[in-house]
């Protein structure tokens, strides 16, 4: 078992840590490339090291998105089914690469494919927590109609994990689009209640209302430059946090 450090300086122990499948795919916008996932498997791996509790729900959307599917005329439940294939896929390739920074990763799939990875079982995942692995949840919940944002939530909740990190490709909430609108407004906190009124989209409704409900945190920031979950962590950069206080 690898050795973790006791967390000291950190905001939360055990966090759950969204990715999208986007985040992998570079600048092509598809696919899974190798040299965007260094960059996030070091980060990991060094949060880990700093005594963090990391759980990690990954997206398909590179590879194949189910809504996308269903609206040119393939079955919804068979489109997502696909869609949770992927996010199997993206896993395994995240686990190597966090294993190669020295930190042993461990693959849980809702979907069982013992061939390839572990079944999702709460306990198990635990257990590998206890034990100082990082904990890679995939298949989303295993039901077609559900994102992998709610997966987040949910397994956020099972695993009584302090927080739930959403990582983006930008530092925190926007009212509009950053990238379109310069002067959209950042906020540097938000209430779920806030979130739900305004329609802010950061992630679905459901994984917005079981957050709610379980009383977890959730911080959005930027993914993009190395060391940004460290900072995060440590309670500095630039972010958004959603929780039940007071919003903006």
């Amino acid at each position: 078992m690898a050795e973790t450090a006791p967390a000291k300086g950190l905001r939360f122990q055990r966090i759950l840590l969204k990715l999208s499948g986007e985040a992998l795919a570079g600048h092509k916008g598809y696919g899974i490339d190798l040299d965007v996932i260094a960059p996030i498997a070091r980060d990991v791996a060094a949060a880990a090291q700093a005594g963090a509790e990391m759980c990690l729900v990954i997206g398909g959307g590179n590879i194949f998105r189910g809504l996308m599917a269903s609206e040119v005329g393939m079955d919804r439940a068979r489109a997502d089914y696909v869609g949770m294939l992927a996010t199997v896929m993206n896993a395994l390739a995240l686990q190597a690469a966090i294993e190669r920074e020295g930190r042993p990763a461990r693959v849980l799939s809702a979907i069982p494919m013992p061939t390839v990875c572990e079944a999702y079982i709460r306990d198990k995942a635990l257990d590998h927590l206890d034990k100082g692995r990082v904990v890679i949840c995939a298949g989303g919940t295993s039901n077609p109609f559900f994102t992998t944002d709610t997966a987040a939530a949910l397994r956020a909740a099972e695993l009584g994990c302090d927080a739930l990190l959403k990582a983006t490709q930008v530092d925190g909430v926007y009212s509009a689009d950053p990238k379109t609108t310069p002067t959209a407004k950042r906020y540097d906190r938000l209430s779920y209640d806030d979130v739900l009124k305004q329609d802010l989209r950061i992630m679905d409704g459901a994984a917005i209302a079981l957050a709610r409900d379980n009383r977890i945190p959730i911080i959005v920031f930027s993914i993009k430059s190395q060391g940004s979950l460290a900072r995060v962590l440590q309670g500095k950069g630039s972010s958004t946090t959603i929780d039940g206080g007071r919003g903006a």
